[in-house]
């Protein structure tokens, strides 16, 4: 296959559309926003978080992305990846040194080692990938192409110029004569080099370790004005070697290939994702590559977590809860309920993050992940009301909610998140229902975490999930979510038992 680009399988398609610059509605809600924070945080320099903002609109895509994920799974590959990035960041370094210089022959001489790295960085991951052919289609394309391209007349002229340029410049041998504020500098007239003389001399008198007091000295490519002077004069006396040099780096300006720069930036997607999985792996946490679906919505996921959450929980070494949950035709809405603090919304987000980053082609938490591929994820969590919208928030729920339904599909998610939570309690489980029948009518898959539980029995294509408490003490969550009938009023009785405020305990009371 001919190859343009290791994130986006087909040149043609959607995604290769102007990447956003914008997340999506729905990162902030699900705190993916903090996710990607923290998986790019050591790749500034790549502007990686755009290409969270965009996912895959085919299955054959994803799968591209999961097999060029799993390559670099190899040590051995992801090895060959990072030294061909520390070559090209290198090469980028030199460039923005040239960019930064004033004197002519520096910035050439500079702009030659640049332009060196790039031809180690191109050469020496063509060969790793003939050596260990990776099975991906991704990197076997890419394998190919950069063979390719380091095999052209193109390049080939590239890399022996540099090399030429480097050894007539090495080969040249000058001489500076000093006197006073004068400087002379002439051919090499082949005076004796006493430093290996004295070196062997007080080599003698050497006593143990002594201290260096060498001084550091500043970036070879910065010259003062002296040095520029002397480099000036050294090409007046050496006219065809750095008329060479000139000639090269005004023949070889735009030496970067575009398919190749854009593959060292877009390969550190993966790199950063899978760091960021070693990590997690290292505290003991299981992630895993998804089956996705086109047809099937039934859902089956093991094992999983939030993934913003489990991050700060790892970094305070606090363990991390996982649960399991799965969804079976004609099933397609999780309602949850059960008490404050319990773990309900992060169910919501963590069903929102798996099939999120599902379709990007990451591996995702939990042990095994059996997802639907959908076309939209649209969120619905509480917003802070605003003056300047002149509605109130009831109003400005219903207009979000409107919305979201009118633009979804049968193939759309929708995750809401304790709707109503500012009317009466008629009003919310009357426009509670009429909500999730919407949904249900529409065939969407979705999540509702709500306070309502006459919305979890509503008809067959909702299933109640309870986030559970420890069963000797109510005030404690467990944080862990099971498949069964709302008990908001068990709940709420086993509090009443430990304050003793039930009726059998009320009249004891009275009676004493």
């Amino acid at each position: 296959m001919s190859f343009h680009s290791i994130l986006f399988r087909d040149a043609g398609g959607p995604e290769n559309s102007p990447i956003p610059s914008e997340a999506p509605d729905c990162f902030r809600d699900l705190n993916l926003d903090q996710i990607v924070d923290v998986v790019t945080a050591g790749w500034k320099d790549y502007n990686l978080a755009p290409f969270f903002y965009t996912r895959l609109s085919d299955l054959d895509s994803v799968a591209y992305r999961q097999a060029v994920m799993q390559d670099l799974e190899d040590p051995a590959v992801r090895g060959a990846v990072d030294a061909f990035a520390r070559r090209m960041r290198d090469m980028r370094s030199r460039l923005d040194e040239v960019s930064a210089l004033y004197y002519r022959h520096a910035m050439n001489r500079w702009f030659v080692e640049a332009v060196a790295r790039y031809c180690e960085a191109v050469a020496g991951l063509a060969e790793d990938l003939h050596r260990l052919d990776p099975p991906s289609p991704g990197l076997r394309a890419a394998g190919a192409y950069l063979a390719a391209y380091a095999d052209s007349p193109a390049f080939e002229a590239l890399a022996t110029g540099v090399e030429r340029i480097r050894s007539t410049l090495g080969a040249i041998r000058y001489s500076l004569l000093i006197r006073g504020s004068s400087v002379t500098v002439r051919h090499d007239a082949g005076e004796a080099d006493y430093r290996a003389a004295v070196e062997e001399t007080f080599e003698r008198f050497r006593r143990g370790a002594a201290k260096d007091y060498r001084v550091p000295l500043p970036s070879p490519a910065a010259l003062n004005h002296i040095e520029a002077e002397v480099l000036d004069r050294l090409a007046q006396l050496n006219p065809d070697a750095f008329g060479a040099l000139e000639a090269f780096c005004a023949a070889h300006r735009d030496f970067l290939d575009p398919t190749i720069a854009r593959f060292d930036r877009e390969i550190q997607f993966y790199v950063a994702w899978l760091a960021h999985v070693d990590r997690l792996r290292r505290a003991g946490l299981s992630l895993c590559y998804p089956h996705l679906s086109r047809t099937s919505k039934e859902i089956d996921a093991r094992d999983v977590f939030d993934l913003a959450l489990a991050t700060k929980l790892v970094d305070a070494h606090v363990p991390v809860v996982c649960n399991s949950f799965f969804l079976r035709d004609p099933e397609r809405i999780f309602v949850v309920s059960g008490p404050n603090q319990g773990g309900k919304t992060t169910f919501a987000r963590t069903f929102g993050q798996l099939h999120y980053l599902a379709a990007l082609g990451c591996p995702v938490p939990g042990t095994l992940a059996s997802l639907f591929f959908c076309d939209q994820l649209f969120c619905h969590f509480e917003r802070e009301e605003r003056v300047e919208s002149l509605r109130g928030k009831l109003q400005d729920d219903l207009v979000r909610i409107r919305r979201i339904l009118a633009q979804s599909t049968p193939d759309t998610i929708v995750i809401l998140n304790e709707i109503f939570s500012s009317t009466t309690l008629q009003d919310a489980v009357y426009l509670g229902r009429r909500i999730v029948e919407q949904m249900s009518a529409r065939d969407l898959l979705g999540v509702c975490v709500t306070f309502l539980d006459e919305l979890a029995s509503l008809n067959e294509r909702t299933v109640s999930v309870v986030s559970t408490i420890d069963p000797q003490n109510p005030a404690v969550r467990t944080y862990r979510l099971e498949r069964r009938p709302a008990d908001g009023a068990a709940y709420a009785l086993a509090l009443a038992e430990k304050y003793r405020v039930t009726y059998a305990w009320l009249m004891e009371r009275i009676t004493a």
